[in-house]
């Protein structure tokens, strides 16, 4: 029985950690690291083709953003989440793989110019990312599931993102029984849309992420929909757009539920039809998850709305673009206007060309409504660079820059300690992690000493012992030096190898019938391939 930490320890993307109990292989979230990549991961302890089952936390890509690499690496088990977090991932996967093969197109076309470069290849593909998607269970909140004998689970609404939950782990081995509980993305409380987030009523350990564990949101509520109004009246008094990096897949949602209310009570004075382009193909997609989910995940204020005969997140003025023809016509159209696109932090995808368009026009204005990690292009323009580059041009940054502060689908230092609170018992260790590296080790000290919980935040590579609470390594960070995903051809054709190694451990036990022939198929495959 026993726990080891990958990803998002000392870090706040990439999440994943993997268990170990009744003979079966466990990972708890395989997501994508986004930013500057501060600590080194260790590899996963076993070979991809032997997990058995993923369990998800939510659909955000630092925390699903691999499972396609893991079902490209052999990967055939089961992958649970909630009914939402399904939906979700079925359109952020192929998301994921679309942006990994354009980007993979554009660097060989490169390439191609210079002799210095090699072509490269995707770190998956869309038949990776089908794939991983064919091996989701859908899973309802509050429900007891069993996967396999000894190992129960339940998923309950965490308040971060339509479908995200906290994860119960049961388990029964050899006459010892613990209980883990993963907390996935703490949410915020009064957020717009969804539920606040649901306590848990007991652990023997908690794995708990400290994003904001150094910080507080606004004392007051913020005026989410007074600040915005003033922002919008402001840009386009001088004749400028209004440009949200937004993340597609819960932000931009909730941005649209304010825009309504300001549309709908004419709060921007002299400008009551102003346009709204929603410039992502995926956020339209997940803005049509959020309506399909209304009556599971909506909280009591959408519910009223929606008892009203009232969309939350439409209104008249919006406009959803979905083809690149109609993303570039957004910039050509001189009427001022809001214009949301992802992603986020401004990594990828089509707000690149929006930030192109109007970053250097003193009359825009760029909002910012989420985190922005380190390393990203949103966190150096948020920490005031003067110019960036987009594209291959260097743009001078004359828009200005704003944030809609404590709008955030985290919750805060009190948030994250009022959770924790709410146990019945305080947990015999809880450990922290998917936070920056101080803030780690600054919210394990303040749990500990101000608190009186057991604490730990581990580095990746740290294990330990569920059965004692022993940790039997205890490992260092160690800094990351430029390293290359091992996402080649034949890289892929290693991991098809360790695939054929597991299946054949599989069929152990098998007639000598089929033993042989599987045999023969092998040997046939080697003498065509064996050079």
């Amino acid at each position: 029985m026993k726990l080891k930490f990958i990803g998002a320890d000392h870090e706040v993307t990439g999440s994943c950690h993997y268990l170990e109990a009744c003979g079966k292989h466990i990972l708890v979230d395989y997501g994508m690291e986004q930013g500057e990549n501060v600590f080194e991961n260790v590899d996963l302890p076993v070979q991809e083709s032997l997990i058995d089952y993923v369990l998800l936390t939510h659909a955000h890509v630092d925390h699903s953003g691999m499972l396609p690499l893991l079902y490209a690496r052999g990967f055939r088990g089961q992958i649970f989440m909630t009914d939402a977090t399904a939906d979700l991932c079925s359109i952020m996967l192929r998301d994921c793989a679309h942006i990994q093969m354009q980007e993979a197109e554009w660097k060989n076309r490169k390439a191609k110019r210079s002799a210095n470069m090699e072509a490269v290849e995707p770190v998956y593909k869309m038949e990776d990312a089908d794939g991983a998607i064919r091996q989701i269970v859908p899973c309802h909140y509050d429900t007891m599931i069993t996967l396999c004998p000894g190992i129960q689970i339940r998923f309950t609404d965490i308040g971060h993102l339509l479908g995200s939950s906290s994860i119960e782990v049961w388990i029964s081995e050899n006459g010892v029984s613990k209980k883990l509980v993963f907390s996935g993305d703490i949410g915020n409380t009064d957020q717009p849309l969804i539920k606040d987030p649901k306590p848990t009523k007991d652990a023997d350990y908690v794995v708990m992420e400290s994003t904001y564990g150094d910080r507080l949101h606004t004392k007051e509520k913020p005026d989410y929909v007074g600040e915005l109004v003033k922002i919008l009246k402001e840009t386009f008094d001088k004749g400028g757009n209004v440009v949200i990096p937004s993340f597609a897949v819960g932000r931009t949602q909730e941005m649209l539920y304010f825009l309504r209310k300001i549309k709908a009570e004419g709060l921007v004075e002299g400008y009551p039809d102003f346009p709204v382009y929603v410039d992502s193909p995926l956020a339209v997609e997940a803005t049509g998850i959020f309506q399909k989910n209304i009556y599971s995940c909506f909280d009591e204020e959408a519910m009223a709305l929606v008892k009203q005969g009232i969309n939350p997140i439409s209104f008249p003025g919006l406009r959803l673009s979905i083809t690149s023809e109609e993303s570039k016509a957004i910039n050509f159209e001189d009427t001022p206007k809001v214009i949301i696109s992802a992603s986020g932090m401004c990594e990828a995808g089509r707000i690149r060309h929006h930030l192109k368009h109007n970053l250097w026009r003193p009359e825009c204005t760029i909002l910012f409504v989420g985190y922005q990690a380190i390393g990203t292009l949103g966190r150096s323009i948020v920490d005031g660079k003067k110019e960036v580059k987009l594209f291959g041009e260097s743009i001078e940054i004359r828009a200005s820059i704003k944030k809609l502060e404590g709008l955030s689908g985290h919750a805060d230092k009190n948030g994250l300690i009022g959770w924790l609170q709410k146990f019945e018992k305080k947990p015999d260790r809880v450990f922290i992690v998917h936070g920056e590296d101080a803030v780690c080790t600054a919210f394990a000290e303040c749990l500990k000493h101000e608190y009186g919980y057991s604490t730990y935040a581990p580095y990746s590579g740290t294990e330990v012992d569920l059965v004692t609470g022993e940790i039997t390594y205890e490992a260092e960070g160690i800094p990351v030096k430029k390293r290359k995903i091992a996402s080649d051809v034949f890289s892929r054709l290693l991991a098809a190898g360790q695939r054929l190694l597991a299946v054949i451990q599989h069929n152990e036990g098998g007639t000598n019938k089929d033993l042989a022939k599987f045999t023969d198929q092998i040997n046939a495959l080697c003498d065509k391939w064996d050079r």
